[in-house]
């Protein structure tokens, strides 16, 4: 019965006025025409009746070219009647549901057109590639960023915050896509267990050239070992397209118990875990052995008072991010060197934590003098001090700034070929 009704949906039966008279006939029934001749039927009847042709048919070379007449049948009031059924009249009206295809298929073609669209030029900006991939033997991971409107600052150049947050996010996802990410932040399976994170104590950063807006840079990171308790992260940042070094980095980190916030040596289980992909090879950047010192109000030049950790300067460990200290730091920055000069490299040594209702300050004093007067000044050197308003430190630090229209480029890193 579905069979039935779908099909005659589409193939429409017409019931014939004399189909119920045919049931009663038999074969063999009515008279037989031989001659192919009917008789005429009376005026009353709703018949159809047969015109002939007067004329002689035509012929061609010769030959006889038998026609068909076209009028067909018609009734005694001269109107037409319905041409014979047959298989190919019979089919369904496919022309809504090809125009809906065809509006369908314009409507795909133009969407596609749009995201697409064309001409493509090689100054367009490109996507990053993904969460990177591993490569060298397994032990260096590498991730490509674009360099957005928003992570540029009055220099056109990207921001320190911007730089600082890729060489972030491509160590987590050197351990995601290494298999050592567990449910902490960071932290491998085995560290979960107990309870412990990683955290910084010590971070050099140089800075040969800041990428601009629309550029791609790819962002290189691997991990060594660092004395008994510790782990050293390198990174190297180059220019996706050309191949030039824009920032090199070198960091120590440490294990804390995230309950006591006190540090903690490295179970034998999480350096089952780690060492399988520690290098051999040095740090990316030279250690600066010189000691930082600490300032005080006394000896600080400037200070910026009343720094107070937002909400969403926190990461998951519940503590303030490493990268919002570097911000803080700045913060206290003589605006004249700010404008003249840009920062080349700088040397962190991270003393404690800080929590969300911490306040804090931060304290800066110049090397030369003769701030005031920037116009012959080359290469400037600063010191800072992070801290809380009561007196402990935060963090300690060391600048560097460099003219802006200097060109200086420091010595060209490599990724470190990983020694016997």
């Amino acid at each position: 019965m579905v069979a039935t009704a779908a099909t005659s949906s589409f193939f429409p039966v017409t019931s014939s006025p004399d189909s119920s008279d045919s049931k009663n006939k038999k074969l063999g029934s009515g008279s037989t025409n031989l001659g192919g001749i009917k008789p005429k039927p009376s005026a009353s009847s709703g018949s159809l009746q047969v015109k002939a042709n007067a004329q002689a048919p035509p012929k061609i070379n010769g030959t006889t070219v038998v026609t068909s007449s076209v009028e067909g049948f018609k009734n005694e009031d001269g109107a037409g009647s319905p041409h014979p059924r047959t298989f190919i009249n019979q089919l369904p009206d496919w022309s809504m549901l090809l125009a809906a295809i065809t509006t369908i298929f314009l409507a795909a073609e133009k969407q596609w057109m749009m995201l697409d669209w064309k001409p493509r030029r090689p100054d367009m900006l490109i996507d990053p590639f993904g969460i990177g991939r591993i490569v060298q033997d397994g032990l260096v991971f590498r991730q490509n960023f674009s360099i957005r409107s928003y992570e540029i600052g009055a220099d056109r150049t990207a921001s320190i915050e911007t730089l600082m947050n890729h060489l972030q996010e491509t160590a987590i996802n050197h351990c995601k896509s290494a298999g050592l990410l567990g449910e902490g932040f960071g932290a491998t399976p085995e560290m979960c267990k107990k309870n412990l994170i990683w955290v910084v104590t010590r971070m050099q950063v140089v800075f040969d050239r800041y990428p601009t807006w629309g550029d791609v840079v790819q962002v290189d990171t691997w991990v060594s070992a660092s004395g008994k308790n510790g782990m050293r992260r390198d990174w190297l940042v180059s220019d996706s397209k050309t191949g030039e070094v824009l920032t090199r980095a070198s960091s120590v980190w440490v294990m804390m118990n995230k309950l006591t916030r006190r540090l903690s040596k490295i179970p034998e289980e999480v350096r089952g875990e780690i060492e399988p992909f520690f290098m051999n090879s040095d740090p990316v950047v030279a250690e600066d052995s010189r000691k930082l010192v600490k300032l005080d109000k006394s000896m600080a030049e400037h200070v910026r008072k009343g720094l107070t950790p937002r909400w969403s300067d926190l990461d998951v460990n519940q503590h303030v991010n490493n990268v919002k200290y570097i911000g803080w730091i700045l913060e206290s920055a003589p605006l004249p060197v700010l404008e003249t000069h840009e920062l080349s490299s700088m040397t962190l040594e991270y003393r404690r934590e800080c929590g969300r209702e911490s306040k804090l300050q931060s304290l800066t004093t110049v090397s030369d003098s003769s701030v005031g007067d920037l116009v012959n000044v080359g290469e400037i050197e600063c010191q800072h001090l992070l801290q809380l308003e009561e007196g402990s430190e935060i963090v300690r630090g060391r600048t560097q700034w460099r003219p802006k229209y200097a060109k200086s480029f420091g010595n060209v890193g490599q990724i470190p070929a990983e020694s016997a």
